[in-house]
């Protein structure tokens, strides 16, 4: 068998923890029998070097880090005849997760060795291309400010997030968008939009959860309110499994979605990242683009 090719994001998560986490994730795939050259980049690094590994023909790349990290590695191969292996080795591994890929590294290597393959769903916003959701409004928001506090003060993660939140809630208002489900117009006010990979739960039990991730469908939730005030209560409505019908609507059987705003540029988050794009925004599903190696 050839040698497997394994990126790990030095900087994701629990890698970041673990300052011998190459020979770590090396001795993990010599247990299990596989040969592994095992290379650590930078978060940004990986896409290129995942196309690079497609192009050369290899049936299988690895990677390990976290949900953006896994985003930027499908980015490169899907599409492809490669197949991505996951190693999760970020904070959240929320793809991987959904996916049923154990969260103990020799497990997950384990499942690798045995080669059990699916085709699942990506997503795209503008070209841009991403595994778990995307959002417009008040989330992004946070993310920036969120990110700012990190760089500038150091803040841990969640410490930033809180603040952040606070602070966006104190500036909160809602964006006037224009959208186009599978070509049929609708505007509506929002504090939030939310565009997901296959449908998201939202129930207290499993929210933020999918069940299927190659049922070919976007997952859209509008939040309808408009004030502070009814986004708190809202929110705390979903905390306590007493959401009304009106807080969250979810529109189904979407498959192309479009966004306008009179905005020049929208601040949209795509698996947790923040970019900045020019409306419209065209959302779109690629089905079953994507190799995985998943139970």
């Amino acid at each position: 068998m050839a040698r497997i090719a394994v990126l790990i994001n030095r900087g994701g998560g629990a890698a970041a923890a673990d300052p011998d986490v190459g020979n770590t994730v090396a001795d993990a795939f010599r247990a299990a029998g596989l040969d592994a050259d095992v290379e650590l980049v930078d978060g940004g690094e990986c896409e290129v070097r995942g196309k690079a590994i497609a192009e050369r023909g290899d049936d299988l790349l690895v990677v390990g880090g976290g949900d953006g990290t896994i985003s930027a590695a499908a980015s490169a191969l899907a599409g492809t005849t490669t197949s991505l292996g996951i190693l999760p080795l970020g904070t959240l591994n929320h793809f991987a997760r959904d996916l049923g890929i154990p969260p103990k590294l020799e497990e997950a290597v384990a499942l690798i060795a045995k080669r059990p393959e699916r085709r699942v769903d990506v997503a795209e916003m503008n070209d841009r291309l991403f595994i778990n959701n995307s959002s417009i409004g008040l989330y992004p928001l946070m993310v920036v400010d969120r990110d700012a506090q990190q760089r500038r003060l150091g803040r841990s993660k969640k410490l930033a997030m809180i603040v952040a939140s606070v602070r966006t809630l104190a500036r909160f208002h809602h964006q006037r968008l224009t959208l186009a489900v599978n070509d049929e117009k609708e505007m509506i006010d929002t504090p939030l939009l939310f565009v997901g990979n296959n449908d998201y739960r939202v129930d207290i039990g499993a929210a933020g959860q999918r069940e299927s991730i190659e049922d070919g469908r976007l997952s859209v939730l509008v939040m309808r309110k408009k004030t502070r005030r009814g986004f708190i209560a809202a929110t705390i409505r979903a905390l306590l499994n007493r959401a009304r019908d009106d807080d969250m609507v979810r529109i189904d059987g979407v498959t192309r979605l479009r966004v306008s705003s009179r905005r020049s540029m929208l601040p949209v988050s795509l698996d947790g990242e923040v970019v900045r794009a020019t409306p419209p925004l065209d959302y779109k599903l690629r089905h079953q683009a994507l190799r995985v190696i998943a139970p």
